[in-house]
């Protein structure tokens, strides 16, 4: 059920339903994929991008602050590029940082299959408007 949300959500992107986000962590973690088609295929997304974020020091102090919560570097270094680029959802499968999700209120942590159902139940209220 992932990969169908995934696929429906990368669909929704092109389209222009969501805004993707990009940023250097995306870049970092895809060079060390040692898949290159895997690599392309992923590096391909930047181009759908509404955002690209930057490495700086206000990420990397959130960052810091994020890793107290027992939230792994690279993970808190994605969470804070979000957070940054004022994302208002975080999507990933990583059932660790999921638990995270009151730890940074205004970005909603949530799995793909979630995202899909909250997207659905929003679309289903709209036009009962």
């Amino acid at each position: 059920m992932e990969a169908e949300a995934k696929l429906q959500i990368q669909e929704d992107i092109r389209r222009g339903r969501h805004e993707l986000v990009w940023s250097y962590m995306n870049e970092y973690e895809n060079d060390a994929n040692p898949y290159d088609e895997r690599q392309a295929a992923i590096i391909a997304w930047r181009k759908f991008s509404v955002k690209i974020i930057g490495p700086d020091a206000v990420i990397l102090t959130a960052a810091k602050k994020l890793e107290a919560f027992n939230i792994k570097l690279k993970d808190a270094l994605h969470l804070s590029c979000a957070k940054t680029a004022g994302c208002s959802h975080f999507l990933t499968t990583d059932i660790r940082l999921l638990k995270k999700d009151a730890m940074l209120p205004e970005i909603k942590i949530i799995n793909p299959i979630d995202f899909i159902r909250e997207q659905e139940e929003k679309h289903d209220a709209d036009d009962s408007v």
